[in-house]
């Protein structure tokens, strides 16, 4: 068996397991470098809870990374960059959960990188064409933005108003990401539009504090009312 098969195995069991949070410290076993390209295809995994438990993975991955060298972490999230582009033949699926989780695990990579996260929904003069067409996608980095706010809200917060506007966005994943982005960055002139979301019945599933979770857009966004206070 190939090295990258074998850590792949030993990676999916870890995050397949029902205890896998306490065995993430197993990771520490590998070096950040051999882990990453085992965890980018176990984002596609057929196990939903494997997708989502890989991004955790990769950030923990990366903050070691960065720590060890910053170089290193760069090209890494440079990388994560081109599966963005329509070059990669739309092979983002995923990645902006991967760059999110990154920079919640490290301070460094969310300084240099959070405004790239930011552009991919965040279009203006500075969006240097990122903005991404595909609703689906873009639910990736409503959910990257949510997760950094969570730790890093300073960093989400100029984006403030594409947030209001996402609001009104025909999916229902981005409607209740950017509310829950609002309610962490504390941007207390969205309350309203907030507001006209709370019985909004559309059922969502997705990953929240490290569980899958199934609920609907109006109860995350009555959570969010309840982080802006």
């Amino acid at each position: 068996m190939s090295r990258f098969r074998s850590i792949k195995k030993a990676v999916h069991d870890i995050l397949a397991d029902d205890d896998w949070q306490a065995r993430l410290v197993e990771l520490d076993d590998y070096r950040p470098v051999d882990l990453v390209p085992p965890l980018l295809n176990l984002r596609l995994d057929r196990l939903e809870t494997v997708r989502w438990r890989s991004a955790t993975a990769f950030g923990l991955t990366a903050a070691r990374m960065a720590e060890a060298s910053m170089e290193k972490a760069r090209i890494l999230m440079r990388t994560l960059m081109w599966y963005m582009n329509e070059e990669s033949g739309n092979l983002g699926w995923g990645i902006p959960h991967f760059m999110g989780e990154a920079m919640v695990n490290s301070e460094r990579i969310a300084k240099e990188f959070h405004k790239i996260l930011a552009s991919y929904i965040f279009c203006d003069e500075e969006c240097d064409g990122n903005f991404l067409d595909h609703p689906e996608l873009r639910r990736d980095v409503y959910w990257g933005l949510a997760r950094l706010a969570e730790v890093r809200p300073e960093l989400v917060a100029h984006g403030e108003k594409y947030l209001v506007a996402a609001l009104d966005d025909a999916d229902p994943y981005n409607r209740a990401y950017a509310a829950r982005v609002l309610g962490l960055i504390k941007a207390e002139g969205a309350r309203g539009g907030m507001a006209a979301l709370a019985d909004d019945p559309v059922e969502i599933r997705t990953f929240l504090h490290r569980e899958l979770v199934d609920t609907t857009v109006g109860e995350l966004v009555r959570n969010a009312l309840e982080d802006l206070g």
